[in-house]
C-alpha cells in the first residue's frame, strides 16, 4: 500500500490517487512527494516535446512548399497520395505534440496536473509515432523522385525498420525485467 502524503495537489488529483509501482521509490530514492514528482515528470516531458516540436515544423515547411514546385505536377497519383499521407501524419504529429500545452493552460490551478501529465504522455506517443510516418513517407518521395521506385521503397523499409527499433523497440525492451539494469531507476 502507498502511503499518504500531507500534499493537497497530489489528494486533489484523481490521475494520483493511483498507486504506481516506482511510487515508493520515487519516495524513499528520491524524498518526492506526488507533486514534486507530477512536477518533475512535466519538466521532462514538455523538455522532450521542444525537441520533437522544432524537428517536426521543419518536415512541415519542407512538405508545404513541395506541390509549388514545377516538378510536383509529374507526380503520379499514388505518389501525390503518399505526398498528401506524409502531409496529414506530420500536421497530425503537431496536434498531438503541442495539445499538451494547450491543456496545460487551460488546466492551470485546478490541481488536474497528474491528469494532463498522463494524457500528455499518450499525446507525446502518437504524436512520435505520427512523425515517423511522415519522415518515412518523406524518404520514400524523395528517394523514389531521385531513385526510382525500387530506391523509394528500400528507403522506406530501412527507415522504418530505424523508426520502429530506435524510437520503440529498443525502449520497450528496455522496459521489461531482461531488457535493462533494474537498479539503473530514474
Amino acid at each position: 500500500m502507498v502511503e499518504q502524503h500531507s500534499d493537497p495537489v497530489a489528494q486533489r488529483d484523481p490521475a494520483s490517487e493511483r498507486p504506481r509501482a516506482d511510487d515508493e521509490w520515487n519516495r524513499d530514492a528520491r524524498g518526492e512527494t506526488e507533486t514534486e514528482r507530477m512536477d518533475r515528470n512535466w519538466s521532462t516531458l514538455i523538455q522532450e516535446l521542444r525537441v520533437v516540436q522544432t524537428g517536426v515544423q521543419f518536415l512541415i515547411s519542407a512538405l508545404l512548399i513541395v506541390p509549388f514546385q514545377a516538378s510536383f505536377a509529374t507526380l503520379s497519383p499514388p505518389l501525390r497520395l503518399l505526398y498528401l499521407i506524409t502531409l496529414a501524419a506530420a500536421i497530425g504529429a503537431t496536434v498531438f505534440l503541442v495539445a499538451p500545452i494547450s491543456w496545460h493552460r487551460i488546466l492551470f490551478r485546478r490541481h488536474r496536473l497528474g491528469n494532463v501529465v498522463a494524457a500528455a504522455h499518450r499525446c507525446a506517443m502518437l504524436g512520435i509515432g505520427l512523425l515517423g510516418v511522415s519522415l518515412t513517407g518523406a524518404m520514400i518521395l524523395v528517394f523514389e523522385l531521385v531513385t526510382g521506385t525500387t530506391g523509394g521503397v528500400l528507403a522506406g523499409v530501412v527507415v522504418a525498420i530505424l523508426f520502429l527499433a530506435a524510437w520503440w523497440i529498443v525502449p520497450w525492451w528496455w522496459r521489461t525485467p531482461r531488457g535493462g539494469d533494474a537498479s539503473a531507476q530514474s
